[in-house]
């Protein structure tokens, strides 16, 4: 990376990230580096997994112009690189790294239609669910375009290969690596009496295909995409694919995926 290069430092709200937002900041400056909010080429994070996708989701239109690198201010995450400790570190790297060798993950995307012909689209790079607040869901779930069951339980997930990790892995889903480039689906609670059936097990979608749950009427749907939750009213259908869009983490302290998953869940207790 040249020194002339833009980069952006995004921080969460707690004192311990605003402190280091502040530190590497000037650590930046000093250095030469071009710190900006506006079209950075990389964007570096401090906090967690989460801050990290806050600033997925500040800069997703932008995507294709820029890198991401994850300082976090506890233990590493999956998508943190570096922690509070090895600002020095990630300084010396910075001037070493190719663009070229950025390690990119694939985000799923969202399009929600309404009853009143209302359309939106979002992106995730962990997942998606869909739930009610007080009743239970029920919904039919197609996979392009042929029925696949009628889904009655707590809610739906729909996770990237990168997001297997989060809440997928809490409700029973696979852990993927995020070279295969696919989507899971995940049943929250589901009920599976002699009378409801639904397979009750997670499946695995291919890149090629597409998922449609079209939930009965009502107007109390929570549809969570990453660490955002939009209220909705009149969902007509929710349809989930590969967007063929990536993220882009730049190449400077990248550890193996499964190094990553046995430190977060099993090294820790041994």
């Amino acid at each position: 990376m040249k020194m002339s290069e833009r980069i952006a430092v995004v921080g969460n709200s707690t004192s311990e990230s605003q402190k280091i937002v502040k530190q590497l900041s000037e650590m930046l400056s000093v250095a030469g580096y071009q710190l900006t909010e506006q079209a950075p080429e990389l964007v570096i994070t401090v906090g967690g997994d989460g801050t990290l996708l806050k600033g997925m989701h500040l800069y997703e239109t932008q995507l294709d112009a820029v890198r991401f690198v994850g300082v976090h201010t506890g233990h590493l995450g999956f998508y943190t690189d570096f922690t509070n400790d090895q600002l020095s570190e990630l300084l010396s790297a910075l001037p070493n790294e190719n663009p070229e060798k950025a390690t990119r993950y694939p985000l799923l995307k969202v399009t929600v239609t309404c009853h009143d012909g209302r359309v939106t689209e979002h992106l995730a790079l962990n997942e998606s669910i869909i739930r009610t607040r007080v009743k239970t869901l029920v919904a039919d779930v197609s996979i392009s375009g042929e029925f696949f069951e009628r889904f009655r339980g707590d809610g739906l997930s729909v996770a990237t290969p990168s997001g297997s990790t989060a809440y997928n892995k809490s409700v029973g889903g696979a852990v993927m690596h995020p070279a295969v480039a696919a989507m899971q689906m995940a049943e929250v609670a589901s009920l599976n009496n002699i009378v409801f059936r639904t397979l009750g097990a997670p499946i695995i979608i291919a890149k090629k295909d597409t998922l449609t749950i079209v939930p009965a009427s009502g107007n109390d749907y929570v549809l969570t995409i990453d660490q955002f939750a939009l209220d909705f009213s009149d969902i007509a259908e929710i349809r989930y694919e590969m967007s063929g869009e990536t993220i882009a983490f730049a190449n400077l302290n990248r550890s193996h995926f499964w190094k990553r998953v046995r430190h977060a869940f099993i090294e820790g207790n041994n």
